[in-house]
């Protein structure tokens, strides 16, 4: 957050926000990266995957440790906003390794069900890879603060991006 905000509109005020900015690539390197682990341990490539939730790493801790590690370095890690910060990522990798990864395994025994046993059978199986592994969601952890640190501190935000470019805005 670098400009003085009264000079700038909504839309060059968000693009001022360094955090957000690479708390979201965090999460996008985190899909792409997604990509590499599937042909490296199953020999599938299946570029399809970016759209797909589970699988390793975890592209949601990257965003939320991303972020909070952004918001800790903006912000001070004393303050508030990187409390509330911390406590949500903590409840966002909990959710991924837990309660999601729970449902995506009830979803693959329901799948193994007979269709005899339904009145009206499902068109098609349920999604089984709705959660994350513990392993998944440390590495997405991990590459969240590792990918948006260096990106706050030594790039910036994309408005100051453009108009190193010479693309300013206004």
């Amino acid at each position: 957050m670098n400009m003085n905000y009264s000079s700038l509109n909504y839309f060059e005020q968000l693009l001022d926000n360094s955090v957000l900015a690479w708390g979201l690539f965090s999460c996008g390197i985190a899909q792409i990266l997604k990509i590499f682990f599937e042909l490296i341990l199953n020999q599938k490539w299946r570029p399809l995957i970016l759209f797909e939730t589970g699988g390793m790493p975890s592209s949601h801790s990257a965003l939320v440790t991303g972020t909070a590690a952004g918001l800790g370095w903006e912000l001070g890690f004393d303050h508030p906003g990187f409390a509330l910060a911390v406590a949500i990522a903590f409840i966002v990798m909990y959710d991924a390794s837990g309660i999601r990864r729970a449902s995506g395994l009830t979803a693959a025994r329901v799948n193994l069900l007979s269709d005899s046993i339904w009145d009206d059978p499902p068109k098609s199986d349920l999604k089984e890879t709705l959660g994350h592994t513990r392993l998944e969601v440390l590495i997405g952890s991990l590459l969240g603060p590792i990918v948006s640190l260096p990106g706050i501190v030594f790039i910036g935000s994309p408005l100051h991006i453009a108009n190193m470019l010479g693309l300013n805005f206004g």
